[in-house]
């Protein structure tokens, strides 16, 4: 088997994966018909990937938006478990998350493979950007939930409301078209999403996943995680001949023979297969979960 067929078997096995994830996160389709949002006991559990809870197909909660909530309100015992399933998100898979499991950064992706002009954002602002998911992470989500209440004592989920180009999308655009008393109610905050989200939309046609590389607050989550997760890249120094694929295949732009499990790698498995050598693999602890093109190709 050539390494091309073997490379572009990897990618249609994770693009079946990220249309599983987007499906199986928005399930109850007809509520995109009705416009009636999905209230069900599954609505109490978080799913590991950003997905609106607002979206009319939506059938858990936003690891953010649940995260938002218990920090501006007084449920302790339901703010353990927010915090206690996305730390076992991301002592599990990381940013495995973000590459396989994210309706969201899926669509980026999509968006990204139509055709035109591609662009690469030099390394000068691309390096210091990046650590704008962390600022929005700590500001948007923790601070201002939780510092900035009302008279009784409840903060407002300001990221969702002021920020979130995924509740626009999933949520925001399908309600308001199903919804005839929504559409008489817009206003500056409805069409300032519109624009965050245009803005979202063009830059990823432009530009690998600028939302996850420079804003998304889940993504700094659980990238905290990427050096300590069990699902890992691994690089065998013995095998790797310092050639560069892998850094120039990378679409996070992660410097791979530096730092494989940085906390920009969402483990899309892109290094590996641009390995000549089989020195890339990703493993789940000590199993293996792929091996590299090359190493397939020798089979």
């Amino acid at each position: 088997m050539s390494r091309k067929k073997s490379g572009g078997r990897l990618f249609r096995y994770r693009s079946w994966i990220q249309l599983g994830a987007a499906l199986g996160t928005n399930a109850h389709l007809s509520g995109f018909l009705s416009g009636r949002i999905y209230s069900g006991e599954l609505k109490t559990a978080c799913v590991p990937g950003l997905n609106c809870y607002s979206c009319p197909g939506a059938v858990g909660s936003c690891p953010i938006g649940a995260m938002q909530a218990v920090v501006s309100g007084n449920k302790l015992n339901f703010s353990y478990y927010v915090f206690g399933i996305l730390l076992l998100f991301g002592v599990l898979l990381g940013r495995l998350i973000c590459g396989f499991l994210c309706p969201f950064g899926w669509i980026q992706q999509l968006l990204h493979k139509l055709p035109g002009r591609k662009l690469r954002v030099p390394q000068k602002i691309d390096r210091p950007a990046r650590f704008l998911k962390y600022g929005v992470l700590v500001v948007f989500v923790l601070a201002l939930p939780a510092f900035l209440v009302d008279g009784f004592g409840l903060g407002a989920p300001w990221f969702c409301k002021w920020i979130c180009p995924a509740g626009t999308l999933e949520g925001g655009i399908p309600l308001v078209l199903t919804n005839e008393s929504l559409r008489g109610s817009l206003g500056f905050l409805f069409w300032w999403k519109i624009g965050l989200l245009a803005l979202t939309i063009l830059s990823s046609v432009l530009i690998y996943r600028p939302f996850c590389k420079y804003v998304c607050p889940l993504g700094a989550f659980y990238a905290l995680f990427n050096r300590i997760s069990l699902t890992r890249m691994e690089l065998d120094g013995g095998s790797c001949v310092s050639c560069g694929r892998c850094e120039r295949e990378c679409p996070m732009q992660v410097q791979v023979l530096k730092n494989i499990n940085s906390a920009e790698c969402i483990r899309c498995g892109r290094c590996a297969q641009a390995c000549p050598t089989g020195a890339i693999e990703l493993r789940f602890g000590k199993i293996r979960l792929k091996e590299s093109a090359a190493t397939e190709a020798e089979k």
